[in-house]
């Protein structure tokens, strides 16, 4: 029985999936979507920042953009005997699941930007606005040199940037169930405690920082930081990691190192939630030190034209109704939104996204092909 051909989505969907670009590497992924950009009218810029390959392309000069952005790297496959099929083969099974590494997060959604673009342009060569493309191959590791990078130059030149969809694997149960308007910041701290190293038999010379901390910990993780809001759930806090202690049984350690996190709403800012913190740790008499470190702010996108277009894309293609949500971890799309633009995250079913055997059903690749092109037609069409 012959196989059916793939259809241009799932071509070059596996055509990415087979670069085994474990991050920061990219390995060819970005000069194959570049050349089919250029071929499409864009005028590509290629952006390697350190070890890190990103590239930014546009297509139109006036007029509102719209920015398509994402990740060429992915995570590591871990053992690659535990993956039922090879992690950068991009096999299709007997179940119509497109397997492989990268296949929800988010090479499935590359591929379906690019053929979305490519039927828009050819059907409106003369399209309203901007289309542009932010691509990175450092948003599963550190994230200096990626997608912060690249809009830190585009700030400096002053590239308006009105819409963004960004390919993460937003999705629940079905494509399109779920759209990320949003996400929560992320502000971490290692918190320093210092008491005084002694002899267990003899406490009253020395000073134990886990005593001493921890009562000042059991009221950080009991604080009620804020209500959220009809977007946002309430901030959260939460201690990662406790070390102290020498290694042995009969010294009172000198000092205690706690690793938190707060993942926090529009509700609270970073300064707040910095003195809030402060001010605890000087109520119980500490002796203490923070290190913090912001890794992104929250972000929000309203209802208004880029949401309000995804989900009548979404109705459209689909039949179904989606539900906006700011839940999950933080996103590339953080660094995007700081430039005053509205945001959305539109991607597969993310199910299976960083674990062993990745992937998602091939047809819903065509079907977010069409959500992406009926949401350029809104917006952009003449």
């Amino acid at each position: 029985m012959p196989v059916a051909p793939l259809s241009p989505t799932l071509e070059l969907a596996c055509e990415l999936i087979r670069r085994p670009s474990v991050t920061p590497a990219d390995e060819g992924c970005q000069e194959l979507m570049q050349k089919r950009l250029a071929d499409a009218g864009f005028a590509i810029e290629p952006m390697r920042i350190e070890d890190v390959d990103n590239f930014w392309a546009i297509r139109g000069s006036e007029g509102p953009v719209l920015c398509f952005a994402g990740h060429t790297d992915v995570v590591p496959t871990g053992p690659q005997a535990a993956w039922e099929h090879k992690p950068f083969e991009a096999s299709i099974d007997e179940q119509g699941m497109l397997r492989g590494r990268g296949a929800a997060d988010m090479k499935g959604s590359l591929a379906a930007m690019v053929v979305a673009v490519e039927r828009f342009v050819a059907e409106y060569p003369q399209h309203r606005g901007q289309i542009a493309f932010l691509i990175t191959s450092d948003e599963e590791g550190p994230a200096h040199h990626g997608t912060k990078a690249v809009v830190e130059r585009l700030r400096e030149r002053g590239q308006r940037l009105d819409w963004c969809i960004v390919g993460e694997p937003s999705s629940t149960t079905l494509l399109g169930d779920v759209v990320k308007n949003g996400r929560r910041g992320s502000l971490g701290g290692t918190l320093t405690v210092r008491g005084q190293q002694g002899h267990v038999a003899y406490p009253h010379l020395a000073k134990n920082p886990i005593h001493l901390a921890a009562p000042a910990l059991a009221e950080l993780a009991a604080e009620h930081w804020d209500d959220g809001n009809r977007f946002f759930p309430p901030t959260s806090f939460q201690i990662s990691n406790l070390n102290s202690g020498t290694g042995a049984t009969n010294v009172i350690p000198g000092t205690l190192e706690a690793v938190f996190n707060f993942r926090f709403s529009t509700e609270s800012t970073v300064e707040q939630l910095q003195q809030r913190t402060a001010a605890i740790l000087d109520r119980h008499g500490l002796d203490w030190h923070v290190d913090w470190a912001l890794s992104g702010l929250p972000f929000l996108t309203e209802p208004g034209e880029l949401l309000d277009a995804v989900a009548s894309a979404i109705r459209e293609v689909t039949g179904r109704e989606t539900t906006p949500s700011t839940s999950g971890g933080t996103s590339d799309g953080r660094f995007i939104a700081t430039l005053g633009t509205q945001v959305v995250e539109l991607g597969p079913v993310n199910a299976t996204i960083h674990q062993v055997d990745e992937r998602i059903l091939a047809s819903d690749l065509d079907v977010l092909t069409d959500v992406y092109h009926q949401t350029l037609v809104r917006l952009l069409a003449c």
